[in-house]
C-alpha cells in the first residue's frame, strides 16, 4: 500500500517544524489561505478555504504506512479533506488531504484572538526557503484577513513550534506587515 501524503499550506512549509519523509513543493488549486478564530483554539491560525480561480504554493509530504495520529494531533481544530487539485511533481497520482477549520467553527480573528507574530513568523520563514521572497509575496497576496490584530510575541513566543528567524528573515516579514498596514498589538 502506497503512503498518504498531506499538503501543507502554513506552518508546514517550514520544514524545521516536523520530519514528515519527502517534502516538496505543490500546489493547491482552488483553494485560499485565511486568517480564523474558532471556539476550539485561544489564537487565530491560518486555514484553507475554496477560492475558484486562486491557487496556493505549500509541501506535500507522505505519511509513513498512513498513520495519521501524530499530525491529526498537531491539527487537531482542522479537519481532514481529500484535496482533488494538488500539483505537483510526483510520477503518480497520490491520495494527498489537506487540512481546514469546518466552516461552522470559523470567525474572525480579533484582539482576544489574535494572530501569533511567532507562528507567522514560522510560515514566512518556511515559504521563504521554499519559494523565496516571490514566495512570501504570493503567500501574502493569496491569503485572507490580514486586517486581524496580529500579538507581537517575539520575545516570549506562544506558538510552540517558534523557530529563531536572521536578522534578514525579521526585517522581511515586518515588510510586508508594513507593506499591507497590519495592526501589531
Amino acid at each position: 500500500m502506497r503512503d498518504p501524503w498531506f499538503f501543507g499550506y502554513g506552518s508546514l512549509v517550514n520544514r524545521a517544524t516536523h520530519d514528515y519523509p519527502a517534502p516538496r513543493p505543490a500546489r493547491l488549486d482552488g483553494w485560499a489561505r485565511a486568517w480564523r478564530h474558532t471556539s476550539l483554539r485561544d489564537v487565530a491560525f491560518l486555514t484553507a478555504v475554496r477560492a475558484p480561480g486562486v491557487a496556493i504554493e505549500g509541501l506535500i509530504a507522505a505519511v509513513p504506512r498512513g498513520d495519521w495520529a501524530a499530525l491529526d494531533a498537531r491539527e487537531w481544530a482542522y479537519e481532514r479533506l481529500v484535496a482533488q487539485d494538488v500539483a505537483h511533481d510526483m510520477p503518480d497520482a497520490l491520495e494527498i488531504a489537506v487540512y481546514a477549520v469546518p466552516e461552522a467553527h470559523q470567525a474572525a480573528p480579533d484582539v482576544a484572538h489574535p494572530i501569533l507574530l511567532s507562528y507567522l513568523d514560522v510560515v514566512v520563514q518556511g515559504y521563504l526557503r521554499e519559494f523565496g521572497v516571490e514566495g512570501v509575496d504570493r503567500f501574502f497576496a493569496t491569503t485572507t484577513g490580514w486586517d486581524a490584530p496580529i500579538l507581537d510575541d517575539r520575545a516570549a513566543p506562544r506558538y510552540p513550534r517558534a523557530q529563531v528567524l536572521t536578522a534578514q528573515e525579521t526585517a522581511l516579514v515586518d515588510s510586508r506587515l508594513a507593506r499591507i498596514g497590519a495592526m501589531i498589538v
